[in-house]
């Protein structure tokens, strides 16, 4: 990665920014303070409401930090699926007593709004995720000194964030925990995407901008190997959910490492688009009949899962994990940060001497 990005954050560990509530400036803060680079998530929050919380992180760091943005979605989702899967869901809406959301409650995520915010109130990095901006979007960001990534799931996907000027590309492997940043939501190829090693080697073939490795990264030895396979840095998102800064919900963080769930699938239940969580009863009872249609599932599900989390009911929460969810580890988000440099110090250590991460 060009050293001037580089120069932001002493450690190549970054925060994933995770919507929902979960990337709190205090937690973002936290990370910043410990070497890393910390991000708050503007996904499902308004213009202002993001502005607030960079004002928060602000009086918290004067570390560089991130905002991660998302791309406004075409209209290609199909009214009629949407309809039925509404019907599908009037049992949990009864259920958890709550009214179903409105599935048109808006596209785009205030994305113009934010931009304003951003370019009259830059922040050191801004990424983006469910697309690319337009080289006038990057181009103004730089112009007032905001370094921007973009995540990919496949090498076109890495070509076309290259070609837009970004600075860097956020390769997210298959494993990653919540939405996969696919820049088109194609159903015909749910389930095929790539291992995050597989990828970082096709995308470091593909473009020559420095590449962060995200997708199921716990531990310091998988951050050095993910160096060692040509990233400039790695991204964990799972792994800081269980901190005690994080946002989320205590349900979810217990869920982490609950034996009651197993294992993770990416699923369209609880949004429209493919996302990896901890598979649960309305995963397994709604998954297989969920269309393509984000954000419109999205909006339609959003109160049933606030409903099942006031209720205290896992079972119907929307629990985004990704595939090394039982290695998170309840600690300080700083402190989990020192753990994770002094392991890849280890295992740096170890590589340089001949052995084995």
């Amino acid at each position: 990665m060009s050293s001037a990005l580089t120069d932001l954050f002493p450690l190549p560990i970054v925060q994933a920014p995770m919507a929902g509530g979960v990337s709190v400036p205090q937690l973002a803060a936290a990370v910043c303070e410990a070497g890393g680079l910390g991000f708050l998530a503007a996904g499902y929050k308004t213009a202002d409401g993001m502005y607030q919380e960079i004002k928060q992180l602000r009086s918290l760091t004067g570390r560089p930090f991130g905002v991660n943005v998302f791309m406004p979605q075409p209209e290609y989702a199909d009214p009629a699926a949407v309809d039925v899967y509404a019907h599908q869901l009037a049992g949990e809406a009864t259920w958890y007593e709550a009214e179903l959301g409105d599935p048109d409650s808006g596209r785009d995520d205030g994305f113009e709004a934010k931009l304003v915010v951003l370019r009259d109130n830059p922040v050191p990095v801004v990424s983006f995720h469910f697309g690319v901006p337009s080289r006038e979007v990057v181009d103004a960001l730089h112009r007032v000194g905001t370094f921007v990534l973009a995540a990919a799931t496949t090498p076109d996907e890495a070509r076309a964030v290259e070609r837009a000027g970004a600075d860097g590309v956020i390769a997210q492997g298959v494993e990653a925990g919540g939405h996969q940043g696919t820049h088109r939501d194609v159903p015909e190829t749910d389930g095929s995407g790539l291992g995050l090693l597989s990828l970082i080697a096709q995308v470091r073939e593909a473009v020559s901008i420095p590449i962060v490795a995200a997708g199921g990264i716990m531990r310091g030895s998988q951050i050095a190997g993910v160096l060692a396979a040509g990233a400039s840095a790695a991204q964990l998102g799972t792994a800081f959910l269980a901190t005690h800064e994080s946002g989320a919900n205590a349900l979810h963080k217990r869920a982490l490492t609950n034996p009651l769930f197993v294992r993770t699938e990416l699923t369209r239940a609880f949004s429209g688009r493919p996302a990896r969580g901890l598979v649960n009863r309305f995963l397994r009872e709604h998954g297989p009949y969920a269309p393509a249609a984000y954000p419109e599932i999205h909006h339609l599900t959003s109160p049933l899962r606030k409903a099942a989390a006031k209720a205290g009911d896992a079972q119907g929460m929307a629990l985004w994990a990704g595939q090394g969810h039982r290695m998170a580890r309840e600690l300080p988000a700083g402190q989990l940060v020192e753990v994770l440099a002094g392991e890849l110090a280890t295992a740096r250590a170890s590589l340089a001497g001949g052995g084995v991460l």
